[in-house]
Formats: structure tokens, sequence, C-alpha cells
């Protein structure tokens, strides 16, 4: 090649690549940005490259914008955050779908009560049991159901937030911050309300005053929301922490005009895989909230000590110390003893606090912190699965959060006691009159940081039901029945073989909640499966497969997936299930299904 006309190629190559206007190389903004954990070798529960190219194209985008990739995303502008989408997942054409807007006929009904399932759980002690009254299903009727609708979610691999249903209406949130109110019985819509964040908590109605209803709900940026239930008007809005990186996880409880929510981080404890990010000045929080003004009424820190320098790493960058212990799922209100009760994760970093995995109570009416049990210390970061593990603390554990909510049950002989499920593969029953002093444990799995009990058991008066993770290492999956008195063994019940074999993402964990109606248990699977099993003796007497294709009652098209973060919830004859999860492992869904019981 003549000199010239490779001087000239060159010139022409740079100015190029920095012309304002030049196309930013998606290929190179993913490496420098976002490589560092999605490639080989790193920690298993980060989607690798060719897990991410499955994903929507416009899925990727929101989770950089808005979602659970915000922080790092907040650094690229909105043309890089779209080169990465493009780089991964090249942009298909839905303009042609055609989506109904799928609008009800006329107004809501007035709302005249609060029957149904509300939240997280049907009551203050998350129990995750339902009423034969409220449930309007029996379990002679569990094998006759039957998907009466579907709603698909656009441009989603993942389906957040538990469907709450209340007096024949539905709510539910969105992973792209869309918040939906339907006709239960037809899946028709009523009014959406979008905020800036995703919304992963179940929404929780209550009144606030004569025949007016609020929706409650949290985004991932901690901001609480009160809507009129009715119309979908914003009441108020109350940002509870200021943290860059803190976002609203687990469905708030409403008792005595207050609200309690807890607040959650999982955005450093990933950034501190960055040898230059200053791990780490994350603390989790529980906050009381003034249901009709969101007045911030208290707030106490899971740590009580705020962060301080601690050391250096490697590179030189500052780290911080103590962090992370935050509150994943529902706080449990304990109205006997004035109390709620909350489980944590763990620290981030050095020094251990003996706040991370563990319950902690505090007093209804101050915040102030009661007491704490500590199952087991636990600092861990991404950086540990890390190369060099540039912020790694100095005797990392695995990763064994308490993220399920504890459950309050009574004893034959009076006695109330406190069910635990943590990620280490541990269940506890603890006593809330003695400091949370452990009553039995038992280990039902090897645990670790996807192991264990991930998101949720369900208990009634004689056993506790306990679906078992262990994605990694394995084996996976398993429902066990374990008496809530002594912690015995009642019955267990090991996975079916997954059908999906072989296909990215399946897997026979058991990572979702289960769900509970008089005789019998639901557990979700990453199989894309929903079972029902028998209290009495573990028998499986009911499977929907919702790995396959769906019509909407809105246009959209749609696909089940993994069961993961949410359970079903059942009122009014009806049940209701999320489908499609992708977050970190498991298989893209973007639906919510409808049942009812065939010929009733």
């Amino acid at each position: 090649m003549p000199r010239s006309i490779g001087f000239l190629s060159l010139t022409l190559f740079l100015s190029a690549a920095w012309l304002p206007g030049a196309p930013p190389d998606g290929s190179a903004l993913f490496e420098n940005n976002c490589a560092l954990c999605h490639k080989a070798g790193t920690d298993n529960r980060t989607p690798l490259p060719e897990a991410l190219k499955r994903l929507p194209n416009r899925t990727i985008v929101t989770a950089l914008e808005s979602g659970s990739m915000k922080v790092q995303g907040s650094k690229l502008s909105i043309a890089e955050r779209q080169a990465i989408a493009d780089f991964l997942s090249p942009p298909t054409d839905t303009s042609i779908q055609p989506l109904k807007l799928n609008a009800c006929p006329g107004p809501p009904p007035a709302l005249a009560n609060l029957n149904g399932w509300n939240g997280w759980s049907a009551d203050l002690i998350n129990s995750r049991m339902q009423t034969a009254k409220e449930a309007g299903i029996s379990a002679s009727d569990v094998p006759k159901l039957k998907v009466k609708w579907a709603f698909g979610f656009q441009d989603a691999a993942t389906v957040f937030s538990q469907p709450t249903v209340v007096n024949g209406r539905l709510f539910f949130g969105s992973g792209n911050g869309t918040v939906y109110s339907l006709d239960a019985n037809t899946g028709c819509l009523y009014w959406t309300f979008k905020a800036p964040s995703q919304v992963r908590s179940p929404v929780t109605i209550t009144a606030i005053g004569k025949d007016r209803y609020a929706a409650f709900f949290g985004d991932g940026q901690a901001n609480m929301y009160a809507l009129n239930a009715q119309t979908g008007e914003l009441l108020w809005k109350t940002k509870i922490e200021e943290h860059k990186m803190a976002g609203i996880t687990g469905a708030a409880k409403f008792y005595n005009g207050r609200l309690y929510v807890g607040v959650r981080s999982g955005g450093e404890e990933m950034m501190a895989a960055n040898p230059k990010y200053a791990c780490c000045t994350f603390r989790g929080s529980l906050a009381s909230l003034d249901a009709t003004t969101g007045h911030l009424i208290w707030k106490t820190y899971t740590i009580p000590d705020p962060p301080g320098t601690t050391r250096k790493n490697a590179q030189g960058t500052e780290l911080y110390g103590p962090s992370g212990a935050a509150i994943w799922s529902s706080p449990t209100i304990d109205v006997k003893r004035k109390a709620v009760y909350v489980g944590t994760g763990n620290n981030y970093s050095d020094p251990p606090t003996r706040d991370s995995d563990a319950v902690l109570a505090f007093d209804l009416d101050t915040g102030s912190k009661r007491w704490s049990k500590q199952m087991n210390p636990d600092v861990w970061n991404f950086s540990c699965s890390q190369p060099g593990k540039p912020n790694c603390p100095e005797n990392p554990d695995r990763d064994t959060d308490i993220g399920a909510s504890p459950i309050l049950r009574s004893l034959p002989d009076g006695r109330d006691i406190l069910l635990i499920g943590q990620k280490s593969g541990m269940v506890y029953g603890i006593d809330p009159d003695k400091r949370g002093e452990i009553l039995w444990e038992v280990q039902i799995g090897k645990g670790g940081a996807l192991g264990g009990v991930m998101w949720g058991m369900a208990a009634d008066n004689t056993n506790v039901y306990v679906p078992l993770s262990d994605i990694f290492p394995g084996p996976a999956g398993g429902l066990f029945a374990l008496k809530i008195a002594t912690g015995e063994k009642a019955w267990t019940v090991p996975p079916p073989p997954p059908a999906c074999k072989g296909k990215p993402g399946c897997s026979p964990a058991q990572m979702a909640p289960a769900t509970l109606l008089a005789g019998v248990v639901f557990s979700g699977s990453l199989d894309g499966h929903l079972r029902a099993y028998s209290t009495a003796d573990g028998k499986a007497i009911w499977d929907l497969d919702t790995l396959r294709d769906f019509d909407t009652v809105n246009g959209v098209k749609a696909h089940g997936g993994s069961l993961n973060a949410t359970g079903p919830t059942i009122a009014g004859g009806m049940m209701f299930v999320n489908s499609g999860y992708s977050q970190l492992t498991g298989m893209a869904g973007n639906v919510l299904l409808a049942l009812t019981v065939e010929g009733k």
C-alpha cells in the first residue's frame, strides 16, 4: 500500500473514531463495562454473554437505564447503552405486533374490602397460607386448575412483582417500572402508572380513610409510592434511602396506620468486582412511614455504625466498611409483642458485624432494635470470584443471606416460634421471647450463593414447607415438610427430572417461595413447572407446565420460563402465577397466568 494512501486511511479511521456522530462500539463498551462480571470463570450467578444474547434488546436497555444494571449504565450515554444492547441482541421490529389496549369497558367498581391476597403474604405473619374462605379453591379443586387468561410483558425476560388480589382487582409491577391494575376475572386493564425504575416489590393495598384505598409499592431507587387504588393517581412519593445503589424488593407491611419496609442493595455487592470501586458503603435499613402522608416516622439501619475507611486495595483504591446486611424480603409483624422482624443479608466488606445473616427484632413504634440473632457471620462480594480478588474481604464465606421473610407461628402449648430459612441450607426454629434463642435447626441442603432457601417458605400450624434451591453445586431441588415444634422431617420429595434438560437455564432447583392452602402446598421450579403436593405425605397431585407460548389478553407475544422470585397467589376462586426469570440464572419468560377451576 502506498504510504500516502495508508496515511490517509489511518487519518480517516481516527477521524471517524473521534467524530461526535460516530456510533459507539458496543463490543468495546461491553468489554470495558460489563465483561468483568459477565465472563466464564467468574461468579456463576452472572449470565454469560451467550445468555445475555437471548434477551430482548429492550430488556438490556431497560436493565442499564433503570434496572439491575442502572449503576453501571449511569456512567454511559443513551447511545452507549443502546450500543451494548445492539451488540448483545440486535433489535427486532416489534411495531408490527398487534398490541391491544385491552381497556375495561367501564371504570372499576369501588373497592369495598381488602379480601384476597394482599402483598407478599395473605397475613401479617408471612405464613403464605391462604384461608379456605378467601381462596375459593379447595384441595379437591386443585387437579382441575386450568389457565383462563394470560397477560404478556412487552420486551421482558423476567417477571417481577408477585400479583396482589384484592376484592376482584389485580395489582402488580414490572421490570420497566409500569404498575398495572387489572380486572382479576377477565384481565382487562383499569389503569397503569409508570415509575422511573423497576418495581419488584408486590403491591400492598390498604384503606387510608373512609372509602379511600391506596396501593403501596417500592422501586429500584428506594422510593416508596402511594397511588389511589381506584384511579392510579399518585398520592405521595417518599425516598427512603439516598445511597445510589439502594432499592426496595420486599413488599411493605401495613399495620395500625403505618407502613414498614426494608431497603436492600444488590448493586454495590456487584460493583465490588471492579478494583477501582471504593467498596463498600451501603447499609440495609428498616423504615416506618405514615401511610396517609408518606412522612418518614423512623428509620433504623441494620448496621448501627456508619462506614469508614479501612484499608487500600492493591490498586490503591480506598476501601470502606462495615457495609451490607440488606433487607430483601417483607417484614413480619408481631402484634402481640409490638415487634417487627426481618432477615438480613451478608456484609459486603470488612469488618464483619453481628447483624449480617441475622434475624433482627425492632420495636414497632420507635424502631429501636430489641435483639439480633446471627446465624453465621458472612462477609462476601463479587470481587471474591474475580482473579486477584481485589476487593474481597479477608475471610469470605459463601453469601448465605437470610433472604426469605421470617414466619411467626404458634405451638400447641401456646408459645410462639419464628421459622427461618437461609441460603446456607439451614432451617431454624427460634424463640421470639428469648432474643431469638435457637429451639431447633435442620440442614436440608448444601447451601451457597444460590442455594438453600432462596425466597420463601410456607407454614401451617403443624409443618413448615421448605423448597430447596441448591442449584450450585447441586444436586438441586426438593421440597421438605418439617414439624414446626421440633424441626423433625415429616416428609421430603425429590424434584422430578426436568423435561427441559439441555435447554440453557433449565434446572430442577426450587427457588420460588411456597404457597399453601389447607391440604395443598405449591412449589415452583426453574424448569418452568408449578407443582402441587399433598401436605399429608408430599404426593404430587397437579403439575402446570408454563414453558410454552401463550395467547394474551393484551396482544403481547408471551412465553413462560423459570419460576423463581415470586410464588402463586390465590383468592376468589383464582390463582395467579408469574413465569419467567433470567436475572441471575434460569429461563427467560414474560407472562402472568390466571387460572380457575375447570367447570366451577
